[in-house]
């Protein structure tokens, strides 16, 4: 394990996760407050409101997925933070390729879901427009900041599979309400 101390107890894990919890903890607080910012857009264009749990959920699972494999290479000792590493960025360009086709899809089922529920208030086109462009805005700050979170456990001697994952996720929710905010505040 290239670097990562080896300590399985729980006061060890408690040591590690602890503080981070509690930051995430504040930085979601700040996620809802930026959120509840929005509730007017929302409730004008639901499938907008639609948009908001999948979209944030869907770039913490793409997050996710690379900080999994990201932290497997890392302690195969197969990762070297290099920029000409072709594993980081085969995975990187990997994650960018599935937000390319999964978030269109997430836009389309979206307004779908709220025309069945009501009167749809975008367009198809547009709600799509704004799945993909918030989706791919995600996408390479989801890499970006599981490339960095895990180079920070590297760095700090800590294990990335007790470090990464959460703190991607959280700042992934984050970006997500930011980013989506920011994408319908330029397109509606």
């Amino acid at each position: 394990m290239a670097g990562a101390r080896q300590e399985w107890t729980v006061r060890g894990i408690m040591r590690t996760m602890l503080p981070i919890l509690a930051v995430l903890t504040a930085v979601e607080l700040g996620s809802g407050l930026v959120l509840d910012t929005f509730e007017d857009t929302l409730l004008r264009y639901p499938s907008l409101l639609v948009l908001v749990p999948v979209t944030i959920g869907m770039a913490g699972n793409l997050g996710s997925v690379l900080a999994a494999r990201l932290s497997t290479a890392f302690h195969l000792g197969l990762l070297s933070f290099s920029p000409t590493d072709d594993r980081l960025a085969g995975n990187a360009v990997a994650t960018v390729s599935l937000s390319l086709t999964i978030f269109p899809l997430v836009g389309a089922g979206a307004w779908l879901v709220q025309g069945l529920f009501g009167a749809t208030a975008l367009p198809l086109r547009t709600v799509v427009l704004v799945a993909l462009l918030s989706g791919l805005a995600l996408a390479v700050l989801a890499v970006a900041v599981t490339v960095v979170t895990t180079y920070a456990a590297y760095r700090f001697s800590l294990d990335p599979d007790e470090v990464v994952i959460p703190v991607v996720t959280n700042v992934c929710d984050v970006l997500g309400v930011l980013v989506l905010f920011g994408v319908v505040r330029v397109l509606v």
